[in-house]
């Protein structure tokens, strides 16, 4: 069977930072749907990188080729540098129309996946801004993708509340204290892989 092309758009998140890389949520992906569907992944995603960030590097790409399903996942970096909820907007409007270019203008390729809660984290406590104010800033955020997803009708998958039990799960959170371990972003795939199954069999 000739593989389906698959192209995931983000920061540390996408990349899986701090686990092996067939750990991370797209390279896991790739292997739970071996079986009934072969992916070619490509992955545009650094740890650190803001949505204008993320559009410089897509620029930088060149991308002529089309893919059968395009992933978006972007904006903590955004809040962790405490930009603004309107210009995360306006700037990840752009971003959710290019992926939309890239799944050849179809919208029904595109998934948008949540921000997770990082004031959950260990690394949180380090920072001035209490759990709290950080969730209730990411879910802000979330509330933003969610609704550009919706209004150019693209998959949204809302993983925030899988990030929330590491405030109280241990284990799911990678060595570093901030992002993922490899626990975790199974159960995010376990969250995912019907979405890719829907988008992929379209």
């Amino acid at each position: 069977m000739s593989a389906k092309k698959f192209l995931a758009l983000g920061d540390s998140y996408t990349i899986g930072e701090s686990v092996k890389r067939e750990n991370s949520w797209p390279i896991h992906l790739k292997e739970v749907m071996k079986s009934q569907i072969s992916l070619d992944v490509k992955i545009i995603a650094t740890t650190g990188w803001t949505t204008d960030e993320l559009a410089e590097a897509i620029h930088k790409e060149n991308i002529s080729e089309t893919f059968d399903m395009v992933s978006l996942l972007i904006g903590v970096n955004n809040q962790y540098r405490r930009r603004s909820a309107e210009e995360y907007r306006k700037e990840f409007v752009e971003l959710l129309e290019q992926a939309i270019v890239f799944a050849s203008n179809d919208p029904n390729k595109v998934m948008v996946i949540s921000i997770p809660d990082w004031g959950v984290t260990p690394f949180a406590a380090k920072d001035e801004r209490s759990s709290l104010e950080i969730g209730e800033q990411i879910d802000l955020y979330n509330k933003i993708n969610a609704e550009e997803a919706s209004r150019k009708h693209c998959y949204y998958v809302d993983i925030t509340p899988i990030s929330k039990k590491a405030s109280v799960e241990s284990e799911l959170t990678a060595d570093d204290g901030l992002h993922p371990s490899a626990k975790m972003y199974t159960m995010w795939v376990e969250k995912i892989s019907p979405v890719a199954f829907k988008i992929l069999n379209n």
